[in-house]
């Protein structure tokens, strides 16, 4: 299969996506300019297809998941789109089949002049205006060099398989700087036997950040800010996805363990539907519960309270679990209080400080020793009653669901 200038491809990536990362689409930017700088030919779309279910890798979040990630994190690309084909399907499917699927389609599209398919069965990864490109459309596996090397991993890949996906579609290689993806292929008959199709590419911007480092650090709960795309993060923890807690984490203020900050909720994601479908169903639960507004903070200041009692200090919005007896749950591991509780509740919080000192005692004219606020006057029966927790809950669709 000789590649020149005026020959149109398609790349099309195989994998778990799990979650997807920058790099995973990046290879698609590297050897779109590789293909174009060599007159190799003209890359005219790219598709990222995810793996089915059955697959059963370690780490793999349900289809559903990682095809909305894909979607979130292609929404800037204007040439690289989703195949959910492959997730459809009833069981694990062979890579070689993923990719005579795709080129049967292609074909078949590209024949069809009398528009016999119809346009609401035209898959969302068909490039628009394909229809144009004067030519045969041919589709290439698009891998890592891990990829090629597992071409040698007994049982992993069958004869047939290799030969019809190194002989009929082709593989561009993206490899890091400094291996030596041309020894391999030397070192294997078969892959020497198709060299001329095969097109290495090196990656000269190293880029390490794996699927499998994304996972290691959420479930240890540390941050991936800049190593993933802002909005593929915030889907992570809305669901919380591989082992990210997508519970409210919270700052208790030094000196109280009853002061509590919460979290500033992220952003909403509008797309796909299955963010906003899960919203919803979370606003329907519960949605009797008192709402909240600016009428919630006192106004004007509490009164001072009295000698050796507490004071009310302010008021947060958190999640929280309620017992059946309607008082906060016990405390976790030392903590005040259990401000973690179901997603799409929250809970109005009036905090309390340590007792406060004994005010100054003050000498009257008349030579008599009384306390400062026994001159000004006592406190009434109400300020005692400020001493205390206050909680209202309430459906909300912007409960923080991040975590630090």
């Amino acid at each position: 299969m000789r590649m020149t200038s005026s020959t149109k491809i398609m790349l099309i990536a195989c994998g778990s996506f799990s979650p997807p990362t920058p790099m995973h689409f990046r290879m698609f930017e590297i050897a779109r300019d590789h293909i174009h700088q060599m007159g190799l030919g003209q890359v005219v779309g790219g598709i990222v297809s995810p793996v089915h279910d059955s697959y059963a890798k370690k780490g793999l979040v349900s289809a559903t998941h990682r095809c909305a990630m894909i979607k979130i994190g292609l929404k800037s690309s204007e040439w690289i789109r989703l195949s959910d084909w492959e997730t459809q399907q009833e069981e694990w499917t062979r890579t070689r089949q993923v990719l005579q699927y795709h080129q049967n389609f292609i074909n078949s599209y590209l024949k069809d002049t009398n528009g016999t398919i119809n346009n609401q069965h035209i898959p969302a990864w068909i490039p628009e205006g394909i229809k144009k490109t004067a030519g045969q459309v041919h589709l290439k596996l698009l891998c890592g060099a891990d990829l090629l090397e597992s071409f040698a991993t007994p049982g992993l890949w069958k004869d047939e398989d290799l030969e019809a996906i190194l002989g009929y579609h082709g593989i561009v290689v993206i490899s890091r700087a400094g291996s030596n993806p041309e020894q391999f292929i030397f070192n294997s008959d078969l892959l020497t036997r198709y060299r001329r199709n095969i097109t290495i590419v090196t990656n000269w911007v190293t880029n390490d950040v794996s699927s499998t480092l994304i996972r290691r650090l959420l479930g240890r709960g540390m941050s991936v800010k800049y190593l993933l795309d802002e909005h593929v993060t915030e889907y992570i923890q809305k669901f919380g996805l591989f082992g990210c807690n997508s519970e409210t984490k919270y700052i208790l203020t030094p000196g109280s363990t009853t002061e509590a900050m919460s979290i500033s909720p992220i952003s909403p994601i509008n797309d796909p539907d299955i963010y906003i479908e899960h919203r919803n169903r979370m606003n329907k639960r519960n949605s009797s519960f008192e709402a909240m507004d600016e009428t919630d903070f006192p106004s004007p200041p509490l009164p001072s309270p009295s000698a050796g009692s507490n004071v009310t200090l302010n008021k947060v919005f958190c999640c929280a679990n309620e017992s059946s007896t309607g008082q906060l749950a016990k405390p976790i591991s030392g903590r005040g209080a259990t401000f973690l509780g179901r997603p799409g509740s929250a809970v109005q919080i009036i905090t309390t400080a340590a007792p406060t000192p004994a005010p100054p005692s003050v000498t009257t004219p008349d030579g008599t020793t009384k306390q400062a606020h026994q001159v000004s006057g006592s406190s009434d029966d109400s300020d005692q009653k400020q001493n205390k927790i206050v909680k209202k809950m309430k459906t909300s669709a912007a409960c923080p669901v991040s975590r630090v």
